[in-house]
Formats: structure tokens, sequence, C-alpha cells
């Protein structure tokens, strides 16, 4: 009935409102112990639908990156349940940094960077560039043959090469159907503590049909994922 449906909302809103107090002091001790309690910090507890409103606050707190945790799931509740944070990636336009749960901080001394040597991966390896010099890191810049590549592949690889050959960048090009094995297998052999990748809106029955590399991904690393679109 309508009275009672409101009633039950009533609770679960304060009980979801009281979780969400009991949290605070928690992150802001989490800042103290890290000597990074001047951090300005602001809370925002919104309802409703998750991408809709991640989205506002994006645009009306000028929000240059997405942090989120994620969790790794397979089978059927990968394809059927989806991912959060898959979503997020796939329906947002700020970069968006996936940590799992499972990762352990350590330095960031390798960085892993996907890529079919397609003109926009430029701006994403310049960004990645950026953010290797801060941490004097390596980025190791993987490309795993695709029948999606340009038909020029080989001279992009060539100019790529010559273009970055002044950056801490070393490439690495293989041949496998299994994209995602070989990427979790690159990341493990190379001691990558960071992977960056690109992702782009498909349409509805593209991403149906062929999952995402870049979501699927977002379930089975075990390292950070920081996403560009």
């Amino acid at each position: 009935m309508p009275d009672t449906t409101t009633e039950i909302f009533d609770i679960v809103e304060m009980n979801q409102f009281e979780s969400f107090k009991d949290e605070l002091p928690e992150l802001h001790r989490i800042a103290e112990n890290h000597n990074l309690s001047h951090v300005p910090v602001r809370n925002i507890l919104l309802y409703g639908d998750l991408i809709f409103n991640i989205n506002k606050v994006c645009k009306e707190e000028a929000v240059d990156l997405i942090v989120m945790g994620t969790k790794g799931a397979t089978g059927l509740k990968e394809t059927f349940l989806g991912s959060t944070t898959g979503s997020v990636m796939s329906n947002t336009t700020v970069p968006v940094l996936g940590i799992p749960a499972e990762a352990e901080f350590r330095a960031v001394r390798n960085i892993g960077f996907t890529t079919q040597y397609k003109d926009k991966d430029n701006d994403a390896i310049r960004e990645a560039i950026i953010i290797a010099k801060k941490y004097d890191a390596r980025i190791h810049c993987l490309y795993i043959k695709s029948n999606e590549d340009p038909i020029d592949i080989e001279e992009r690889i060539a100019e790529w090469k010559m273009f970055y050959k002044e950056d801490n960048i070393e490439f690495h090009n293989f041949i496998d159907d299994d994209k995602e094995q070989a990427i979790l297998e690159f990341i493990e052999d190379h001691f990558i503590d960071l992977l960056i990748m690109r992702t782009h809106k498909r349409g509805f029955f593209e991403g149906l049909f062929h999952r995402s590399l870049t979501k699927k991904m977002a379930y089975h690393t075990n390292v950070p994922l920081l996403v560009f679109h």
C-alpha cells in the first residue's frame, strides 16, 4: 500500500544516511594516517541512477578524475549482472581509475599502455607520459594484432617509436587471439603497477554481443586500471 511503501522507503533512506555518516570519520582517519588531512574533502549523498548522478556531480564540481573500487566477476555473473565500475567507465567522459579489491599498494614503476596505434591513442599516451614522469616510471606500450588495425600499422609503429624516442617508453608487439589473457600475462611478466587503456562508446547491439575489452579488464586485472575516453 502507498502509505506502507513511503514508511519503508523512509526507514531505508534513514539507515543509508546513518551508514553514510558512520563511514565519514573512517575516511578522515585514513587521510590523517597518511598526513593528508590538509586535503579538502567534500561528501555528497545522492539517490537515483548511478551514472546520471556521477555525470551530474562531475559537471557541477568540475571533476577531473573518478576513483572507484572494483570486484572481479566471472561467467554468468559477469555477463548478466555487469560491473558497476565497467558501466561508469563506458558512460562517463571523465577518466576513471578502478582499484581492484585484491590490489596492494606499491610504488608505480611500470605502467602498461594498450594501443592499436590509432591517432586518438596519442592523446592518451601523452597523458600517460605526464603520469609516468611524476613517478619516474617506465611506460610499456602493448600492441596486440587485430583485424581492426589500420592498414598502415607498421608505418604507425615506426612513427611512434621515432616520435617518442626521448621518452621512457618500451614497445611490445604481439600476435594473440585471446587479448584479455595476453594483457593479464603481460601485466604479470613485466611487473606492471598501473594499466592505462582507452575506451570508446559502442553501438548498443555491438556492445551487447562483443563486450568491451576495457570493461572485461575491469573484472580480471589485479592492478589499478586507468581509463581515458
